[in-house]
Formats: structure tokens, C-alpha cells, sequence
């Protein structure tokens, strides 16, 4: 099958050899090609140009973007799309002066999401979870990321873990798995800390890699949560099965998480709405991606990355959601890049960078999605008419998209 996009106001993140990750002052880069046409042959980028210069004369679908932009689809590198039911009541409570320390303390948060999830099927788990992922691809995301860790037992991080593979199989789509077992403390382990993570390395790590259901493994290194010491133990532990860290780090405080993700050479490092020096001068000349996740912060009213700190560091960010019905009930992208430009000052370009180049590498994609470069998937946002990128992160309130393509394939 064969589709032509043509009449192109903007193509978007046109990068003629694969970039692995954009950093510092090069993410204010965003290479653009002005009334240009995209080539595509089943589910790959053939080639793309100018309409000037285009010699394709058909194709099986012809789609016509005068007065529209297109760009790659958003590639977002942390959520927790698989969970049961949702936290609505704790919404509420934080309006009325709960903090979202107390609405845990008093077993809500995660270990609330945990209990509905054990007491939900597979099947029903994986129908609440795939409305979701089908939503989130309406809205333009392309490839996606989704951990475990709303299980706390083995049988129910087993079952997140095989919903997730299973909405990867049904919907042919780039799912990334994460097990994140050490996500909180059951109730029944509330005083046996140690005694938990015992489970979680002894009994649910090696049930995982022998069902091969996560590539990365995950902890939120977090005081209340769990430590440094719990932190290092799981990832030496995650090592004899190769899965690679991607850790919950300095959402509510700085104490050194960040510099042991770097030395277990962790994928990425997310949150980071706490930050020191210490771990600006850890995440130099490293392989790690710092990812913020500003809609987590809109919604707890917590502060918001500083980016332009992480940026002008000469480093890396990429932005994700944070899909989870606790703190960011949304898996909307697009919001996700409005508010990184509206509250961290990220300049449109860096913030689809983020979204995109960056996104992909953070969930190790970025070989085949990300931008716009031959060879790589056929996953595109095509907006309505607009007059410039610029309005997807100005019109926050707004659905510029018109169209998106997974795998060549409108959706």
C-alpha cells in the first residue's frame, strides 16, 4: 500500500540521517521543509521533499495538507495506561486540603489503584486499558511506554504486564513494557519494607523475564517510598535479566537518586521536579534522559522541571504524560507540549524535540520513530489547518488534529 501526503504548508522534524537524542542549544533546531510532500510505502517513510521537486505521479491514497503541518506522531516514555477504575474521589479531596501525602497515608494513592486492580480481570483490565490507548492515538501518540507497579502483588503486576503486551499484539503498535513492582509498599508489608522487596526480587523479577514481559525495570526512589539502598539492590538484582533501568526520581525531594540511576547507566530519569547541582553535574556526559512530565505537575500543583536549567546544561529532556489515575488523569501530548512551553519556557522546538526525538530515545525508539527520516514508521499527525507549528503549544484548548496515521494507515 501506498499513500502520498502532499501539499505540505510544514513538515515538521525532517531529519535526513537518524539523530539519536537532541540536546542543549541544538533543541532550539527543529528543521522544517515549507510546501513538501511525505512518500509512504506500507508502514515505512519512503521519501519526502519538496512539491517542487516531487517525481512520485501516484499512489493507492492521496491525501491532500494544504494549509496543514505535519509532523511525527508524539512518542510518550512514561505511563501508567494499564489500570482499573480511577481515583476521582481523591481529586476531590485535594480540593478540599488534603495533600497527596495524606490521601496516601489513609491507604489512598497507589495502594487504592492497587486494590481495584487485583480485584479486576485480565480481560476487563485489558478493555479499560485499550479505550484508553486507542483515545491517546486519536490525539497523536505514536508509540508509548506502560508500567506495572498498580499490582503490588506477583499475580497482578504478571496481569498488568500481559495486558500491556497484549494491547502491543492487538493493536500493532509500539508498547514498551516496564515492570515497576516497587512502586509503594502494600499494606500488608506496611512494616516489612525489606520483606517486600524480597518479593519483588526473588519471586516476581525472575516470573517476568521468564514470560519475557518487561524490557525495563523501574522504582520510585522517593522518602515515604523507597530508598536508595532499596533503589541500588533492585537494579543490581534487574541486571542477570537484562532489564535496563528507566527510575521514578525527585518528584517531591533531591537525595542522590538521580546519580545512582547514571551509575546503573539508566535509560532515563523521570520527574526531576527537584533538582540540584549534584545531579545536573551526574547527568553530564552521560546516556541518561532526564524526562519531565509538566501535566503531573499541573495537576498536584507541584513545581514544574526546570528545563531551562536541564537545557542550558548542555543535557537532554524529553517530555511524557505520566497517564495514571492518581496524579495525571490525561494522556493528552499535546497538552503535555503546551504546558511545557507555557510553564517550563521550553520554546515550541524544544518541546517537540522532547516530545519526539527525545521521547523515542527514552524508551529506546529512536531508530525507528521520532522524526521524519526515511526508513523509519509511517506514524504521522497531520493537523487541520493552522498557520504555523507554532499554534499546536499556543492553542492549548484546542484539537488542531485532523488525521493520525499508525503504520501508513489512518486511524
Amino acid at each position: 500500500m501506498t499513500t502520498l501526503l502532499i501539499n505540505i504548508k510544514q513538515l515538521v522534524q525532517v531529519r535526513e540521517t537518524n539523530v539519536s537524542k537532541i540536546s542543549g542549544a541544538d533543541m532550539k533546531q527543529l528543521p522544517i521543509l515549507e510546501n513538501a510532500y511525505v512518500y509512504l510505502v506500507d508502514d515505512k517513510i519512503s521519501s519526502f521533499g519538496l512539491m517542487a521537486s516531487i517525481e512520485i505521479a501516484s499512489a493507492d491514497t492521496i491525501i491532500d495538507c494544504t494549509d496543514k503541518v505535519v509532523l511525527p506522531t508524539w512518542c510518550d516514555s512514561h505511563t501508567h495506561l494499564v489500570y482499573a477504575g480511577n481515583r476521582a474521589q481523591e481529586f476531590v479531596d485535594r480540593i478540599n486540603g488534603l495533600s497527596y501525602e495524606e490521601i496516601s497515608n489513609r491507604g489512598g494513592g497507589i495502594l487504592n489503584s492497587a486494590k481495584k486492580l487485583q480485584e479486576t480481570s485480565e480481560d476487563a483490565l485489558f478493555e479499560q486499558s485499550a479505550k484508553r490507548l486507542e483515545n491517546v492515538m486519536r490525539m497523536g501518540t505514536g508509540a508509548i511506554e506502560i508500567k506495572s507497579g498498580y499490582g503490588l502483588t506477583t499475580a497482578a503486576e504478571l496481569k498488568m504486564l500481559r495486558v500491556a503486551k497484549r494491547l502491543k499484539e492487538a493493536y500493532n503498535f509500539p508498547v514498551k513494557t516496564t515492570f515497576l513492582g516497587a512502586h509503594a509498599v502494600p499494606a500488608n508489608f506496611k512494616r516489612n519494607q525489606e520483606g517486600y522487596m524480597d518479593l519483588v526480587i526473588n519471586e516476581m523479577l525472575p516470573k517476568i523475564a521468564e514470560e519475557n514481559l518487561a524490557e525495563y525495570v523501574d522504582i520510585f526512589c522517593e522518602k515515604g517510598y523507597f530508598t536508595l539502598e532499596d533503589t541500588e539492590r533492585l537494579l543490581q538484582a534487574a541486571q542477570q535479566y537484562k532489564l535496563v533501568p528507566k527510575i521514578h526520581v525527585n518528584q517531591f525531594n533531591a537525595f542522590g537518586g538521580v546519580a545512582l540511576g547514571v551509575k546503573y547507566n539508566a535509560l532515563s530519569v523521570d520527574h526531576l521536579e527537584e533538582l540540584n547541582d549534584e545531579d545536573i553535574t551526574a547527568l553530564q556526559g552521560s546516556k541518561t534522559m532526564p524526562v519531565a512530565l509538566p501535566s503531573c505537575s499541573y495537576f498536584l500543583s507541584i513545581p514544574y522541571t526546570p528545563a531551562r536549567k536541564i537545557i542550558d546544561a548542555g543535557l537532554p529532556i524529553a517530555l511524557a504524560s505520566d497517564y495514571n489515575p492518581g496524579s495525571t488523569p490525561s494522556g493528552n501530548m499535546n497538552f503535555v507540549v503546551s504546558t511545557a512551553c507555557i510553564k517550563m519556557k521550553m520554546t515550541p522546538e524544544e518541546a517537540i524535540n522532547a516530545a519526539t526525538i527525545n521521547g523515542a530515545y527514552a524508551m529506546g525508539l529512536s531508530e525507528t520513530h521520532g522524526s521524519i527520516t526515511k526508513g523509519k514508521a509511517a506514524n504521522l499527525i497531520i493537523t487541520k489547518e493552522i498557520e504555523s507549528f507554532h499554534v499546536l503549544p499556543y492553542a492549548f484548548g484546542d484539537n488542531c488534529i485532523d488525521k493520525v496515521l499508525i503504520n501508513g494507515k489512518v486511524i
